[in-house]
């Protein structure tokens, strides 16, 4: 094995090869970016709707619990392939990629949708009522009161799912997408040795999720204090 390694490491350590994989680290980074984005956005919308007490709104609300719950319980390989089906009909041309950071989303929506509803709900009653007995309206309870308090519940475990999803987004290699896995597949398929092609992804999949760990850790070591009573 150390021959073969050895033999193929002139043909590897190459520009091509280098501009290839960091082309998929390019496509990893773009699905867990904006999939997580547009998923923590639809989630604080979920989270909202599903805290509401209006009765006129109990449909919409019982309807996101419905959409969460259903997410949440998906494997997320499963969701690819319905995401896949899903815009066949709806939207035909969107390309791989598209399809995966859809799916990318809709996890994401499900999962960072009970993280901050977790910590809008860690907010006292007390400091709301007491808003309220100052007749603030309901968006100025939620914009001054709840979420300046919750934010500090909600950002660490937030960016500890990034983290962990990012390793998950390796199931976009089975709609076809060239991520990092999939170049990975791609490289030793062309004659690399294993222990070259996925060493590479091993060490990017590193240099990726490393310092967003490091930003987890930190943001929970700075703000767990503040959570004591």
């Amino acid at each position: 094995m150390i021959d073969s390694i050895v033999e193929s490491a002139p043909r590897f350590f190459t520009p091509g090869v280098a501009m290839f994989l960091l082309a998929a680290l390019w496509r990893t980074v773009v699905m867990t970016a904006i999939g997580c984005s547009l998923g923590f956005t639809f989630g604080m919308g979920l989270a909202v709707l599903r805290r509401t007490r209006s009765a006129a709104l109990a449909p919409a609300r019982y309807l996101a619990m419905l959409l969460v719950e259903t997410f949440r319980r998906l494997p997320f390989l499963v969701l690819l392939i319905l995401s896949l089906f899903a815009t066949q009909i709806i939207a035909p041309e969107l390309s791989l990629l598209g399809i995966a950071t859809v799916a990318v989303t809709l996890y994401a929506s499900a999962y960072l949708s009970e993280i901050i509803r977790a910590g809008l709900d860690s907010v006292p009653r007390a400091q709301v009522e007491g808003a309220e007995a100052l007749n603030f309206n309901a968006w100025q309870v939620f914009w001054l009161v709840i979420l300046p308090q919750s934010w500090r519940i909600i950002l660490p475990p937030a960016t500890a799912f990034i983290v962990m999803f990012i390793k998950d987004t390796s199931l976009a290699s089975h709609l076809g997408v060239v991520e990092l896995t999939f170049s990975g597949k791609i490289l030793v398929n062309r004659g690399f040795p294993p222990t070259l092609g996925f060493g590479a992804v091993l060490l990017l999949y590193f240099l990726l999720s490393w310092p967003l760990g490091l930003l987890a850790k930190r943001l929970e070591n700075r703000l767990a204090p503040s959570r004591r009573p």
